[in-house]
């Protein structure tokens, strides 16, 4: 009959310039989907070059390398007899473009370049790249002779055009036009496109994956088809999370679903699915017809090739699926967990250093890292061979196998317990639990000699002793020794990580782990080059408040019971003196909107110097990358907060009024 076809889409965790990883991994994904019978496969986002490349995209370097790679996909015996749609950099007529080269047995049908570029939070690609903006029209595009040398071809289509198989029509999206208000799976739809494919660079963020799910089924629903989106997955050299979710939707129902959180490098989903299915559907809804009727129509590539075999009869296709979603607790637990393993085996270090205080932010991060432990091992045991050579290198044993998350802890996680005159038993106590619960190589040490130094030097030079204000002593002086003692733990943190495992006769150095919440960052509870100061956060972009349920969700799932004392503790600095022994230093006290913005102002300065942080929310303060706000401020927000005042005055005068009627 030859309307059954197998198609395939793949989630890859690619990185940011590494050409020769990247190639290996996109070969991995074709030999699989062929394997498996599929005619399509589709791949991620600028996945030759690496979405995250960012200002590299304007070196011709990049663009060169991409097409050296494009050229040995050509070549590959792993890329023929079936339809590689790759994403890659494209220059034309000296203009940048986000492009899709699709091709077939040494020869390219069709270059797609991105209509609809985003550029909105994280991403930048205005600066990067130029939509195409001449809706169905194909150009001439003039290859590279290192492509010349490859298909024969001197030329090949560049544009807003479709693919016309001999049984069916494919329609391209890249990543945003999905998320576009005018989507161009609507027109295609209407001018007979049965199958759509998506190819996205697509972050996590809490809470955010059933939007993209919901987007794809309901691409479907109205117009009928099957849609193929692919993805991004892991960290690619920055602050984002691809958290995968490759999928594969007909008519408005999943049926494929790919891991949102994973350590395996290289996912592949195929589908067999019914083409009648589409059209019979289709068949049903009068108005979607009327309006094909009119539609404009696409220009189509003519592709001698079929997603199908004449006899497919008796094929089983595949079924709807109930998808699966993670709720954001574990959400928490798997992606920075999985972002920390990438940064951990591509930086090649020997493990993490965690200043350890007993409180809810490390404890969190500390938990995070356990995770990671978790995932390691359980990657192990399904029998994931990078995984296995990763764990070994990091751990620098050839035979070394993984298998118990506490034992690997020991191995790869330091935590650290900085006590100073100014800490309690208390704190010290949780600190020491929770790390023999999850394993992980604990040391406790002492500030205190090094703050006397510090303040020595000062007392040398300037003749004065700055004193806490429990002993007489001014704001600013209380201030600057709790600073002191804050920064001597950044130092000593580093110290530590560069040279504890050389005192133990292992090689290597740590990566220093930050704990600071967004909601320290927003309001600028933190010492500039403190604790908070470190190689990455995992827990930078996610609030207290999700972090308090993360840490429910470890006392259950985990069973680290160390983490009730912890939840229960008060939220405490421990930078000044102890009263009876006693925490009387703590913190977070509810605030008002105008207290916020004038902390929030006073304080922005330090989000320069802020740690990068895994991207959890819209909400976050990443100085850096996302939130693009100045750092010098008039604290004072006369003019701001004069408004707040007469809306203020003008809500009690209502409420008087509402407070006389009754």
């Amino acid at each position: 009959m030859g309307r059954v076809v197998v198609v395939a889409t793949c989630a890859l965790n690619q990185w940011a310039l590494d050409f020769e990883g990247n190639l290996e991994r996109i070969c991995r994904s074709i030999a699989i989907a062929k394997s498996r019978g599929a005619r399509y496969r589709l791949g991620p986002e600028l996945e030759i070059c690496g979405y995250g490349c960012s200002d590299h995209y304007y070196e011709s370097d990049t663009l060169l390398h991409s097409f050296q790679v494009l050229a040995k996909l050509l070549e590959s015996p792993a890329t023929q007899d079936i339809i590689c749609d790759v994403g890659m950099p494209v220059l034309h007529r000296n203009v940048r473009y986000n492009c899709r080269v699709i091709f077939l047995n040494k020869k390219i049908l069709l270059i797609r370049p991105k209509i609809s570029l985003a550029n909105a939070g994280n991403y930048r690609e205005l600066r990067w790249f130029t939509p195409w903006n001449k809706a169905r029209h194909v150009e001439e595009y003039f290859l590279p002779r290192i492509i010349q040398e490859v298909t024969g071809q001197e030329t090949v289509p560049f544009g807003d055009a479709v693919l016309a198989t001999k049984d069916t029509c494919l329609g391209t999206e890249i990543c945003e036009e999905l998320w576009a208000p005018n989507s161009p799976h609507i027109e295609m739809g209407l001018d007979g496109v049965e199958i759509f494919t998506n190819a996205s660079g697509s972050h996590h963020v809490l809470r955010k994956a059933h939007t993209r799910v919901d987007l794809v089924n309901s691409a479907t629903a109205k117009n009928g088809g099957i849609y193929i989106l692919a993805n991004q997955k892991g960290c690619d050299g920055d602050r984002l999370y691809y958290d995968g979710c490759a999928m594969i939707s007909m008519n408005g129902e999943t049926v494929a679903q790919g891991s949102q959180f994973s350590l395996d490098d290289v996912e592949v989903l195929v589908a067999t699915l019914d083409l009648e299915d589409v059209r019979s559907y289709r068949a049903e809804i009068s108005s979607r017809n009327l309006a094909a009727s009119k539609v404009d129509p696409y220009p189509r590539i003519k592709v001698n090739f079929a997603l199908s075999c004449s006899d497919d009869v008796a094929v089983p296709t595949c079924m709807p699926i109930q998808w699966r979603h993670h709720s954001p607790e574990e959400e928490i637990s798997l992606g920075p967990a999985c972002w920390l393993w990438d940064y951990l085996r591509r930086s090649k270090q020997a493990g993490f250093l965690l200043p350890l205080s007993g409180g809810i932010d490390s404890s969190a991060t500390a938990c995070i890292v356990y995770s990671m432990c978790h995932q390691v091992c359980l990657a192990v045991k399904n029998g994931n061979p990078d995984v296995l050579a990763d764990a070994r290198r990091i751990v620098n044993d050839e035979t070394y196998v993984p298998e118990d998350p506490r034992e690997f802890c020991k191995r790869i996680f330091t935590t650290c317990y900085m006590a100073s005159e100014n800490s309690s038993q208390d704190t010290c106590n949780r600190a020491k639990l929770l790390a023999e619960q999850i394993g992980s190589y604990h040391i406790n040490l002492n500030i205190d000699a090094a703050v006397k130094a510090i303040v020595g030097i000062f007392n040398v030079v300037t003749g004065r002793a700055p004193r806490f204000t429990a002993y007489g002593g001014s704001g600013r002086e209380n201030l600057a020794l709790q600073n002191v003692q804050a920064r001597i733990r950044m130092v000593l943190a580093y110290l530590f990580a560069q040279l504890t495992l050389w005192t133990r006769g292992k090689p290597g150095g740590l990566l220093v782990l930050g704990s600071a919440n967004v909601d320290e960052s927003l309001r600028g509870y933190l010492t500039k080059y403190d604790c908070s100061s470190a190689d990455i956060n995992p827990i930078g972009g996610i609030s207290k408040t999700d972090l308090k349920n993360f840490i429910q969700y470890c006392i259950e799932n985990f069973q680290l019971t160390a983490l009730r004392s912890i939840m229960s503790a008060p939220p405490t600095a421990e930078l000044e003196p102890l009263v009876d022994g006693q925490v009387a230093q703590t913190d977070e006290v509810a605030s008002k909107v105008k207290h916020f913005f004038r902390m929030y102002s006073i304080n922005r300065h330090k989000m320069t110097t802020l740690t990068p942080s895994y991207h959890a929310e819209n909400y976050s303060p990443d100085d850096n990358r996302f939130d693009l706000r100045p750092f010098l401020y008039n604290t004072a927000w006369s003019w701001q907060f004069k408004c707040i005042d007469k809306q203020v005055s003008k809500l009690e005068k209502q409420e008087g009024i509402s407070q006389d009627v009754d």
